[in-house]
């Protein structure tokens, strides 16, 4: 059964952490007229939750001329709560952009009054997350805290470690990613998920174990505490996503949760 958050953070009238984990699709383009039709198909698909994923862009907007290119996307989005990220490469970012490039694009969309969570790094240096985080409080803004392991999964307590510490530090939302190389790295994602929902119960989790080990987390994952999941739209931002279609397809068919808006 799954254990809801308690109590669920609210985002649009949407509930992260309520009845069912809620699916947020990647938007990875190139440039504005790429990231608009990307946006458009990723409407249609009838998603809880869109993440931008800057870093995709070349070149980089200057953090001024931000708030043009996301009021342009909220207008296709309409009012579905958008997740703003700008990945660093040392965890699956696009290019590389310095600490400071990355703060004055985040604390730019943060206050521009378009976007509803921030993804930032937990190894972030902690003058750049303090800074975002006393930007994102006076502004409603929810400051997701996040670490990717690309390499490998490290043991359960390392992963409850890595969640506890994003919470430590602030964030609203505690995500952390791995790469699972086998089935029993599936596991100790799962294991550490439970863990980390029964410790921390009023914070929202975004636990995933990469690569194609991995995709049974992004599908049995809420039942063990991720109250959101990534899946693939038009592109995928991460190994292991699959197409939204069959991300509820596996829901509908083992019986997890509901495909209605929660």
């Amino acid at each position: 059964m799954r254990i809801p958050c308690q109590p669920p953070l609210i985002i649009r009238r949407r509930a992260i952490g309520g009845s069912r984990p809620l699916i947020c699709l990647p938007l990875v383009a190139t440039g504005q007229t790429d990231l608009l039709d990307q946006a458009r198909q990723a409407v249609a698909l009838g998603p809880d939750l869109l993440e931008w994923r800057i870093d995709g862009f070349t070149p980089l907007p200057a953090p001024e001329a931000l708030p043009v290119v996301l009021e342009a996307l909220r207008r296709v989005i309409g009012d579905l709560p958008l997740i703003f990220t700008c990945r660093r490469q040392a965890e699956g970012g696009l290019q590389s952009i310095s600490a400071e490039a990355r703060l004055a694009i985040d604390l730019a969309a943060v206050t521009s009054g378009r976007i509803d969570l921030v993804d930032a790094e937990l190894a972030n240096p902690e003058p750049m997350v303090t800074a975002l985080k006393d930007a994102c409080r006076p502004r409603g803004v929810k400051l997701i805290l996040s670490s990717h392991d690309f390499a490998s999964t490290p043991d359960a307590d390392t992963i409850v470690a890595r969640l506890a510490e994003a919470r430590t530090l602030g964030a609203d939302v505690a995500k952390t990613a791995v790469m699972a190389r086998n089935p029993n790295d599936v596991l100790t994602l799962l294991q550490a998920s439970r863990i980390c929902r029964n410790r921390i119960p009023a914070t929202p989790l975004i636990p995933i174990a990469m690569g194609s080990e991995g995709v049974l987390s992004r599908v049995i994952g809420g039942l063990f505490g991720a109250d959101v999941t990534f899946a693939a739209g038009c592109r995928s931002s991460a190994p292991g996503q699959i197409h939204i279609d069959e991300l509820r397809a596996a829901w509908q068919a083992l019986g997890l949760f509901s495909i209605e808006p929660p």
